[in-house]
């Protein structure tokens, strides 16, 4: 059931209404029934891995806790008796213990994840080193992707952590934290939300309050601006550059990747405006995902904007761990000895984000285009982190580039970076990507920009016209929003020029979004994720 079908809106008016009929003590059970529903009309057969995934973290986290229970009892019992040796070997074994149940339920989750979304990317993989020997081929399996997969599992995954390092105790209720992880709302795009922060809302009873519900809607009707009158419109153009490279390339490539960086900026975070504006009008928070992304100087500014909480994620749960490690300071202490201080202190950090953006490109999708995606954000990442002191001593020496002109280009040149490493999305294979990439810099087509050519694409006059206001908009939204709550700002006027934004925004929707068969739009980016 996508976020812009009839099904979906019938559904949330539906749960709303019920939710704040029942007494506040059963609402959150209503949300655990209404989530179950949705992820059932979402292939019924999906049910099974995250019912496996919540109840083995759920039984895997108590198990933890109460180890670490029983730990800190025979610790107070016996802390007359034993010495600090018995101590410390006492606690080395039941941290042993402790760790044998995450290990196992990581391998589980994780397992599952992979089996499901990457067996036939390591299938297609041994098929090509097999056809380097004239071997035939093995069949692919061709496994359906639970929805939402990726998302629950990580947010699972870091519940269970959380619980292991002592800073999140353990759920004991099964029907709460299988709500935790089958919350509808992020199932399908996120944000990977942390226990601590979405539970102190998810099980608390809500009273009927019109102005949240209104703000709610509100947040959601932007969602849908974003979605319905911008991506699903820019769409059509997109996938008639991105699908012929032979006919669209040099100056279509970079129209069509600008046109894909417009389009994942409005669906996605059109998705999870709908996401946290419906989440909102249930009194549930959740946490905001993306800060302005496409304002950012620098690519290291950028994923501190964008996706956040993916990012927060791989910082807190893979980087972390990575490079505080016994192997990694094994490492260290080799590179230091080998290589000197300087060079032996970075390492590490490199070594650690290598693994991170690596991981973070697999999980974006099973294709070699995904991970060279990712190493391309470490590769630069890396390079600006090495290139800090030339250009700490390059402002030093003109302070005058701090100014507004210097700030404009490197928000441009970020945007235009982000739109090239972004075409990494949009191919089956590496090289139509760099193909498309290396034709930008030679082509010799450029007057498509002017001659018409572009009212080709499966966009009209209109539409560009519509395109253009309609991101004028965002970008004027974007520029209020660093004032603070743009809804805030809003409430604050008369109740004239409320009626006027609000209104007028879903005559926007209603009269200009590009709408399909029944109201049932393209899906989500992200969904394949």
């Amino acid at each position: 059931m996508l976020f812009t079908s009839y099904g979906f809106l019938g559904f949330a008016a539906v749960l709303l209404l019920l939710y704040y009929l029942l007494p506040k003590r059963h609402q959150w059970k209503l949300l655990l029934a209404a989530s179950l529903v949705f992820y059932l009309l979402g292939g019924a057969w999906a049910i099974v891995y995250i019912l496996a995934t919540a109840v083995s973290v759920w039984y895997a986290a108590l198990r933890i806790q109460a180890n670490a229970a029983q730990q800190s009892a025979y610790l107070q019992a016996h802390k007359d008796t034993l010495d600090r040796e018995g101590k410390k070997a006492y606690r080395a074994q039941q941290k042993r213990i402790r760790r044998r149940w995450l290990t196992g339920c990581l391998l589980l989750d994780l397992g599952i994840l992979a089996v499901v979304k990457y067996t036939d990317f390591a299938i297609a993989n041994v098929n090509a080193v097999l056809g380097l020997f004239s071997k035939g081929p093995l069949p692919l399996l061709h496994i359906l992707l639970p929805l939402g997969i990726s998302f629950y599992t990580f947010q699972a995954v870091g519940y269970l952590i959380d619980v292991y390092r002592g800073s999140q105790p353990a759920e004991r209720s099964l029907p709460r934290f299988l709500l935790f992880v089958s919350f509808f709302p992020l199932v399908i795009q996120g944000p990977i939300s942390r226990f601590g922060q979405l539970s102190e809302t998810l099980y608390a009873g809500h009273p009927y309050d019109g102005g949240t519900v209104a703000r709610g809607l509100q947040r959601m009707l932007w969602g849908y601006f974003k979605k319905l009158v911008v991506a699903d419109r820019i769409v059509s153009a997109v996938t008639v550059i991105l699908g012929d490279v032979n006919a669209y390339h040099g100056a279509y490539a970079l129209v069509g990747m600008v046109f894909y960086t417009v389009q994942l900026y409005a669906d996605f975070t059109g998705g999870i405006d709908i996401t946290i504006g419906l989440s909102e009008a249930l009194g549930v928070t959740v946490q905001e995902n993306f800060i302005r992304p496409y304002f950012s100087k620098s690519l290291k500014e950028y994923w501190r904007r964008w996706h956040i909480s993916m990012c927060s994620w791989f910082r807190d749960y893979v980087f972390y761990p990575v490079s505080s490690s016994k192997a990694m300071q094994r490492f260290a202490r080799f590179s230091r000895s080998r290589f000197g201080e300087a060079v032996g202190r970075r390492l590490p950090v490199y070594v650690s984000s290598f693994v991170v953006w690596f991981a973070t490109g697999i999980w974006h999708g099973a294709s070699w285009n995904f991970i060279v995606w990712g190493l391309l954000n470490w590769a630069i990442l890396m390079i600006s982190e090495e290139l800090e002191p030339l250009y700490a001593r390059f402002h030093a020496k003109h302070p005058g580039a701090g100014g507004l002109g210097w700030r404009l280009f490197a928000v441009g040149r970020t945007f235009l970076l982000i739109c090239c490493l972004n075409l990494f999305d949009c191919f089956a294979n590496i090289g139509d990507t760099l193909f498309m990439l290396g034709s930008v810099l030679t082509a010799r087509n450029w007057g498509i920009l002017w001659n018409g050519a572009l009212l080709e694409l499966g966009l009209t006059g209109v539409d560009y016209a519509v395109l253009a206001g309609a991101v004028a908009l965002m970008l004027t939204v974007s520029l209020l929003g660093r004032r603070g709550s743009v809804r805030a700002q809003i409430a604050k006027r008369p109740y004239a020029v409320r009626f006027i934004v609000w209104y007028g925004l879903f005559l926007l929707v209603l009269l200009m979004g590009a709408y399909g068969i029944g109201y049932d739009a393209s899906q989500f980016i992200y969904n394949r994720f």
